[in-house]
């Protein structure tokens, strides 16, 4: 049961790239369970057709698939003026398509860096900045950023994500300087290792869950719906004075001596 009302977003319409699956998915399902109306975006038309038939029959809002790729400006444009004629507004934006895979940095080609930062960082931007001429610029509303906590640190075999996520969080704290006054809130979403979900299916090497869940200092994996739940937050009135934050959502796992906690007992 959620701890938002029901019609938190009601009247409300978004957009949310990479929602046919994993975080993003979840985050849609929020979305329409509060009773917004909910563009979903992604390369692959026939998950997002299955994702926006999954959530609309839970309503009470709507979802409805949007084929493109974040990376192509002029799809993006295309994307967003279907959404308005279909929906009649734009109030909400969730950028969280990305790239990810396992590689060391002297392994790494140009190409597989440059892939990655044009999926989540130039498509941030890409998305961004479409809704704001088309839509958020005259009416305000709010952009939401998916990041990660990649680059607070350093992370192994991440040169490229915890690149492509730096400046995603970069681009989140200009925009949100840069836009305010046209009342558009911009934030940034960080989540930590979140269970069931492509990403750690991909990247955790076999045998290491449990050896990762002990450097967490609440000793457990996040669950998507709380990412959802910070997501509702972040795009609700409830949070109508924030803007330029990220909110990193991960148990503790990115606090600079988490590791120690694997070492350690309560009290």
């Amino acid at each position: 049961m959620s701890v938002f009302s029901p019609d938190l977003l009601k009247d409300e319409v978004a957009l949310v790239t990479g929602g046919g699956s994993g975080i993003c998915k979840g985050i849609a399902r929020a979305f329409v369970a509060h009773g917004a109306q909910v563009g979903l975006v992604g390369r692959k038309a026939d998950r997002l057709e299955a994702a926006a038939a999954e959530l609309s029959a839970l309503g009470p809002g709507r979802a409805f698939a949007l084929p493109g790729d974040v990376r192509d400006y002029a799809a993006m444009e295309g994307v967003v003026d279907a959404l308005l004629e279909r929906a009649g507004g734009l109030h909400i934006v969730v950028n969280g398509a990305a790239g990810n895979f396992l590689c060391p940095s002297a392994q790494l080609s140009s190409n597989g860096f440059r892939t990655v930062l044009d999926i989540d960082a130039v498509g941030t931007f890409n998305v961004s900045r479409v809704a704001f001429d088309k839509a958020l610029r005259d009416g305000g509303g709010c952009i939401l950023n998916i990041s990660a906590t990649l680059h607070h640190g350093a992370t192994l075999l991440q040169a490229h994500a915890s690149a492509a996520k730096a400046a995603v969080d970069a681009t989140t704290r200009n925009m949100a300087l840069e836009w305010g006054p046209a009342g558009v809130r911009v934030n940034g979403l960080a989540p930590g290792p979140i269970a069931e979900t492509e990403g750690m299916a991909r990247l955790l090497p076999p045998g290491m869950g449990d050896r990762l869940r002990a450097t967490i200092p609440l000793r457990r994996f996040g669950r998507i719906e709380e990412i959802a739940n910070a997501a509702l937050f972040l795009v609700s009135g409830a949070a109508s004075l924030v803007t330029g934050a990220v909110l990193v959502v991960d148990g503790g796992a990115s606090l600079p001596q988490a590791m120690s906690v694997a070492l350690t007992s309560p009290g």
